[in-house]
């Protein structure tokens, strides 16, 4: 016996074995005085079994092999190079295999000279009994495994060999059946249909035939050579059961569970009575099952007259309102199935495995394969490719699939060989997992062991699996293309204008003229808007004009068309194109600022991406931005980009529903507070460095914090001289600053400008743009008015010296909560100023009852309650000293200086009033206060709030504003 230390290095580990190798007895291959092979045709074979999945197991059943069928074999194997890697690779892979040529020792000689000379099956066509057919099948198999070990035939065409193998087993397990049972193959005809991996032909090694059975009785459906169909099928089912019983005992179980009403219904059925089932009865998974449908034995006319007849039911399957839900029920059931111990290892069923990749094919077939009939094949990875040449699967992506899927499926095919058992788990037994990994070809090296490297592949593509599984099979866009008619999806000119005129286009023949440019053409581009379109019409048509929304997206198309992420961000990113058409079609001033900034679409992948940004956030963002460019114009042209951005950001999570009108405010005051620190900290260099304090206090809706689409940035100038420096220096110094803050904010831009408004200062327009904090003191002291201490309670720091706003706002402290609240003649000044307001602000023409900002019930006259309670108790009610009005409104009500309900009815109102402010800013694109009482952009609010009718929420609009202002008129009374 040699020693084991010398054979290590040709991969043996079993010393039991190696006596095989030497001896009279044995292969004679390797020397034992020498330790050495014996010659170079041994040293070969040596070299050969080392790469066998299981040397030791190779060497031990050729060893078998030659003392069965002769040293012939010996002789051979040392000298035929093919049959060498052939033999040796059965041998090593299967015990099974190995057995079986043993036990007939002639049939070795199969895996001797030309291989592919044949088409698998070839042998088992005319085996006319049982034991001849499961010979040929036996040497057929073989020929298939040899090929598929030596690298003859990769992962397709093997599953295509063992498919065409399997179909011709069925035609001759038929024909020995009618043999058998003439008569009832006198009486009816019978098609075999392949369902499952033998309908898509990527058969395993050990697998399950599912089939379908159909049957006629001859002469007809109708039985014209007298043959009643009820005979028909009972010869039929004959037939069918011995094929069933022949192909168990030859090769494999043929499970016929697929048919109608499962291992319940009848085993043959008429095509008349298939088509009455599938239309009644027939739940989304048998559908998806029928993509796999294809005739494989017996008579095939038959069988392809029953697929044709089965079409059109197969293709509307999608359109059922729980299609999508089903099948990925379906999917999560089969998960959940696993027993906990084998989840993980399961490369079929389990997450990440072979049942991923095809549920994911075949809901994309279902839905797309409706219009588009280049999807319909029962193959998975034709299927995939069609769906990657059709643009309705990424490039990437699909080619990781593909990848995945061969890999899997050789893992697959791997296991099942060892013992022909069918199997899908991998094993978790260290020497069976390196018998695995050495199947695949995995061999160590000087990184990791055979088993590692394979581990690696593994879970590489498991995870790859995981992602592409979930971003497709859960791909909102899916249940919005289902839900769209079957010839609704088919673009042709003149199906398209009539859907047009059908759903609501004002101008069909324009809207056609969009569509004809967006999807013209034969390019991934052209293939994937042919995909979008269907859906955004159907998402531009619930809008009030969805010409708007289509043109909008011919705009952004064009700008973004030709950039390789934007068309795939809307077929694959989650809901990114049905948020894209509802934005489109309800909102220019979304549109205008995705113009401008199309790299902006991003931001509706992510749920989290449509959170607004802490003004902490904002402030270093728009910091660096201006930090980048040196030229102070270019510099705050960046800090403006990066407004928009953000603009967008708060804009489409308003109109998607994510934020409420308070959390709006927020935001949009944060981004005005952000823009005027990094502006202020590009024009006040020059005069920080001097060492004059500046700082910018916000006023109106930005102290507030409740900033509107449209609002300006009211604001106060206050600065402080250093000492030393006049006060006419520093006075000048403070006012280049002032007014190139609001010059370099004003600037044409393609993005919105920013105004900065500083009329509420002492003396208005006529004072000074930029005062001392000590000039600020003595107009307070000697010359303001009340309304001047009324807009002092929304005074806030929003930018430049944090010190100096703070002493600000001490001084503003003593005007807006004085010692002892109001006289008697302040609220009186008051009262006139608001009626004033009331009968002389309000525009020329405007409905007083539906002006959001001056109208009956409007921001104004909740504002103007509140802030006089703020002035009359601020002094004694701390909780009222807050710049924000529905905060202050609360603790009126906690105070008990209002009543609840008088408190609810206001704050419903402004919520109201400055949502539908907001919105008609977002829907006509420029600020508007007027609600109109009829018209697009009524219908536009509506259907924001919630897509009730446009006359009922006018209705309900009217009647909270009618009852908020009846609660300021009683509270305005009583003082």
């Amino acid at each position: 016996m040699p020693p084991a230390g010398h054979l290590a290095r040709f991969g043996f580990t079993d010393d039991a074995r190696s006596s095989a190798l030497a001896g009279p007895e044995g292969l004679r291959l390797w020397d034992p005085e020498t330790r050495r092979p014996t010659d170079d045709d041994a040293a070969t074979l040596l070299d050969t079994l080392y790469f066998a999945a299981d040397p030791d197991l190779a060497l031990f059943q050729l060893h078998r092999l030659v003392e069965a069928a002769g040293q012939e074999v010996r002789d051979a194997v040392l000298t035929d190079r093919s049959l060498r890697r052939r033999l040796i690779g059965v041998l090593g892979v299967s015990a099974t295999l190995g057995d079986l040529l043993v036990a007939n020792p002639a049939e070795w000689k199969e895996l001797q000279g030309e291989q592919n000379h044949r088409p698998a099956g070839y042998a088992t066509r005319d085996a006319s009994t049982v034991p001849l057919l499961r010979s040929a099948y036996r040497r057929e198999l073989l020929r298939i495994v040899a090929a598929d070990l030596t690298g003859a035939a990769d992962v397709d065409v093997t599953m295509r060999r063992l498919t065409e193998l399997a179909d011709a087993t069925l035609s001759a397990a038929l024909a020995i059946a009618a043999v058998e049972h003439p008569t009832s193959a006198g009486v009816c005809t019978l098609s075999v249909v392949a369902m499952g991996k033998c309908g898509g032909r990527e058969l395993n090694y050990v697998s399950d035939v599912d089939v379908v059975f159909v049957a006629e009785p001859l002469g007809g459906a109708e039985g014209a050579d007298g043959v009643d169909v009820e005979v028909a099928m009972r010869a039929g089912s004959t037939l069918a059961a011995r094929l069933m019983e022949i192909c168990g005992f030859v090769a494999w179980p043929v499970d016929a569970a697929l048919r109608p009403e499962g291992s319940r219904g009848a085993l043959v059925r008429t095509v008349a009575s298939h088509l009455a089932y599938y239309r009644k009865w027939a739940k989304t998974w048998e559908f998806q099952a029928l993509l796999k449908a294809r005739p494989a034995a017996g008579d095939l006319e038959l069988g392809a007259r029953w697929l044709q007849e089965l079409q059109p039911l197969i293709w509307s399957a999608a359109e059922r309102p729980e299609a999508v839900d089903e099948v990925r029920a379906m999917r999560r059931r089969i998960v959940e199935q696993i027993p906990r111990t084998e989840v993980d290892r399961e490369i079929k069923r389990g997450p990440g495995g072979l049942r991923d990749i095809e549920f994911a094919v075949q809901l994309l077939q279902l839905v797309h394969g409706r219009a588009d009939e280049t999807l319909r094949t029962p193959t998975t990875i034709e299927g995939l490719r069609a769906l990657i040449e059709g643009g309705y699967v990424g490039l990437a992506d699909g080619e990781a699939l593909l990848r995945a899927y061969r890999f899997l499926r050789t893992v697959e095919h791997r296991l099942q060989l060892q013992r022909l058992r069918r199997t899908h788990t991998v094993p978790d037994d260290p020497a069976a997992l390196r018998w695995l990994a050495h199947a695949l070809g995995y061999r160590p090296n000087a990184a990791r062991d055979a088993v590692e490297s394979f581990r690696a592949d593994w879970v590489r593509h498991a995870q790859e699996v995981r992602r592409l599984h979930a971003k497709l099979l859960y791909r909102p866009l899916l249940e919005a293309v289902a839900r769209v008619p079957s010839e609704q999806l088919r673009l042709t000119a003149t199906a398209a204008k009539a859907r047009l005129e059908l759903l609501g286009f004002a101008d069909p023949a324009g809207a056609l003229r969009h569509i004809e440019a967006l999807t013209g053409g034969v390019s991934r581009t052209a293939a994937i808007q042919r995909q979008l379109l269907p859906v955004l019409l159907s998402e531009f048509a619930d809008a009030p004009e969805p010409d708007r929304g289509l043109l909008a997206y011919r705009q952004v198309s064009d700008t973004l068309g030709n950039t390789p992420w934007y068309l795939r961000l809307l077929r694959d990113e989650g809901p990114v194109a049905l948020r894209l058409a509802r934005l489109l079609a309800l909102s220019r001033y979304v549109t205008e600022l995705l113009v401008h900034d199309p790299e902006a679409l991003r931001l509706l992948a992510d749920d989290a991406e449509l959170v607004p940004r802490t003004a902490a956030q904002l402030a270093t963002q728009f910091a660096a931005a201006a930090a980048r460019h040196d030229d102070p114009e270019t510099a705050i042209n960046a800090v403006r980009a990066s407004r928009r951005r953000e603009l967008f950001r708060i804009a489409c999570a308003d109109l998607l529903g994510f934020l409420d009108v308070s959390a709006v405010g927020v935001a949009l005051s944060a981004v005005i507070d952000a823009t005027l620190t990094a502006t202020l900290g590009v024009t006040a260099v020059p005069a920080v460095d001097r060492g004059l304090h500046f700082t910018v206090i916000g006023m109106g809706r930005l102290g507030g914090e409740e900033t509107s689409y449209p609002s300006d940035a009211d604001v106060l100038f206050v600065y402080e001289p250093p000492p030393g420096m006049a006060d006419d220096a520093a006075s000048g110094l403070a006012l280049t600053v002032a007014e190139d803050l609001r010059r370099l904010l004003a600037r044409p831009a393609p993005d919105p400008p920013l105004g900065v408004d500083a009329d509420l200062r002492p003396e208005g327009r006529q004072g000074p743009l930029v005062r001392s904090l000590y000039a600020y003191q003595q107009y307070y002291a000697r010359w303001s008015k009340v309304w001047e201490a009324q807009a002092l309670l929304r005074a806030r720091h929003v930018a430049g010296s944090v010190p100096l706003g703070e002493r600000f706002l001490e001084l503003a402290d003593t005007m807006r909560f004085p010692d002892g609240g109001l006289t008697r003649d302040q609220i009186h000044e008051i009262r006139r100023i608001k009626a004033r307001v009331d009968s002389e602000r309000l525009p020329r023409g405007a409905d007083p009852a539906t002006h959001t900002k001056l109208g009956r019930g409007g921001l104004a006259d909740v504002e103007w309650t509140v802030q006089l309670l703020q002035l009359l108790h601020g002094r004694t009610v701390p909780a009222l000293r807050t710049t924000r009005t529905l905060s202050a409104l609360a603790a009126a009500t906690e105070a008990a200086l209002i009543e609840p309900a008088d408190a609810t009815a206001m704050q419903s109102a402004w919520e109201q009033a400055s949502r539908v402010r907001n919105l008609l800013t977002l829907v006509r694109g420029r600020a508007t206060d007027q609600l109109p009482r009829q018209g697009p952009d009524l219908a536009a609010v509506a259907r924001i709030l919630g897509g009730v009718e446009p006359q009922e929420f006018l209705d309900e609009y009217l009647r909270v504003a009618r009852r908020a202002r009846q609660a300021v008129e009683r509270i305005f009374d009583a003082h």
